[in-house]
């Protein structure tokens, strides 16, 4: 099975998060028009596979306001070749879409507590009618947002939480913290990643809306290009030549973390097997 983390070139958000450089970013009707054409070729290039193939969506921006993240989420979900597709999302958009969904589409939800009313996400998450997770920055601020959110969502739903950039925990900030998210000391400094094997480049590759081909998001060495197949032969087992991985789309791929069978079954849409 091959891995995709797709990234187009939508960089715009309803949003204004203080500590996001893409907060209330507009594209133009052209870049519109463009990141959409970008996210059409790539479907119907999955569409065409006659192998297995995983989706993970990380646009810049928010996606699921645009119609065409809405249809390929679904249509891609429904593709026999397809065993999971998933996208990170605020989830400021209408979810009733969702139903059209099968049971290989995902969510991965970030709360934004100066964004939105707390009930009025709460009661979008609760009526999601497919896997997700839920998470919070780990700004001090966000604390009792966050403990509230684990109190009312289900056992069942994983409240993630990611360390705030640059922020140093003490041991008592990351218990409080980890009384949320008993997964939380894997965010918490970053990983020691130079030299040690990592699925990026061999099953997992990134892709932007051109079809350049890169392992991950955070290492600019291009494969080659998706759509015309030059990406293949550079696939293969390789070590990290980061000197460090801070990112959990990045370091879950790392495998002396053993991350692969914390998340067993929902590495994308960053669910545990067993907490």
């Amino acid at each position: 099975m091959l891995t995709i983390l797709y990234r187009g070139p939508l960089a715009s958000c309803d949003y204004d998060c203080a500590y996001c450089p893409f907060a209330k970013r507009r594209d133009t009707p052209e870049q519109l028009r463009a990141d959409r054409a970008a996210l059409e070729r790539f479907t119907a290039w999955v569409a065409g596979r006659d192998f297995e193939v995983s989706v993970l969506f990380t646009p810049w921006g928010e996606g699921l306001v645009r119609s065409w993240y809405r249809r390929a989420l679904v249509e891609l979900s429904l593709l026999p070749n397809v065993a999971r597709v998933v996208i990170q999302t605020n989830l400021s958009c209408r979810t009733d879409w969702l139903a059209q969904a099968s049971e290989r589409a995902a969510l991965w939800v970030t709360y934004h507590p100066t964004q939105v009313p707390y009930e009025r996400f709460l009661a979008k998450v609760r009526s999601l009618p497919v896997r997700h997770s839920v998470g919070i920055v780990g700004d001090p601020a966000h604390l009792p947002h966050a403990r509230r959110l684990r109190a009312d969502l289900p056992p069942s739903t994983y409240v993630w939480v990611n360390a705030e950039e640059g922020r140093l925990y003490t041991d008592a900030e990351a218990a409080d913290w980890t009384a949320i998210d008993p997964l939380f000391a894997y965010s918490r400094f970053p990983h020691a990643s130079a030299g040690l094997p990592c699925r990026t480049g061999d099953t997992v590759i990134s892709v932007n809306g051109d079809g350049t081909v890169r392992r991950c998001h955070f290492v600019p060495e291009v494969l080659g290009n998706l759509y015309d197949g030059s990406y293949r032969p550079a696939l293969r087992p390789r070590p990290c030549p980061a000197p460090t991985c801070d990112c959990h789309i990045g370091y879950v791929h790392l495998e002396p973390l053993g991350l692969y069978d914390v998340f067993a079954g929902g590495i994308l849409e960053r669910i545990p097997h067993l907490l």
